[in-house]
């Protein structure tokens, strides 16, 4: 199943707003990219894209109020840099199983970093 249908799928008749967890697991992403995630989301604590052959998060949207982002078993290689802007109140980030050359957010947010992500700090 794609990215979009799921969505639609998880909505179940709610309008974007009114979500706050959405489990977007093993479902395809076209081109490696986030589809049909739209900044209508606002309310938003909660996603989980784990397998979902995800290259880039370069097009998720801003999502003020995202607390937890799980990205683990995907293909990213980079480009996180975008998460610090665009999830201003994000706390627990999983990238494990994929294939990082460096965390480029770890400036822009090393004390944030050194709090939730102890591990990443050797």
């Amino acid at each position: 199943m794609d990215m979009k249908k799921r969505i639609h799928l998880e909505l179940r008749n709610r309008t974007p707003s009114d979500v706050r967890e959405l489990v977007l697991d093993n479902c395809r992403s076209n081109e490696g990219k986030i589809e049909g995630l739209t900044a209508e989301f606002i309310n938003l604590e909660f996603l989980s894209l784990i397998n979902v052959c995800l290259i880039s998060v370069s097009n998720l949207p801003k999502l003020g109020k995202l607390k937890k982002l799980e990205l683990s078993d995907n293909r990213i290689s980079g480009g996180l840099d975008v998460l610090a802007e665009k999830l201003p109140n994000l706390t627990h980030l999983n990238l494990s199983g994929n294939k990082l050359k460096d965390i480029s957010t770890r400036k822009t947010r090393s004390a944030e970093t050194k709090r939730c992500c102890p591990s990443l700090n050797n």
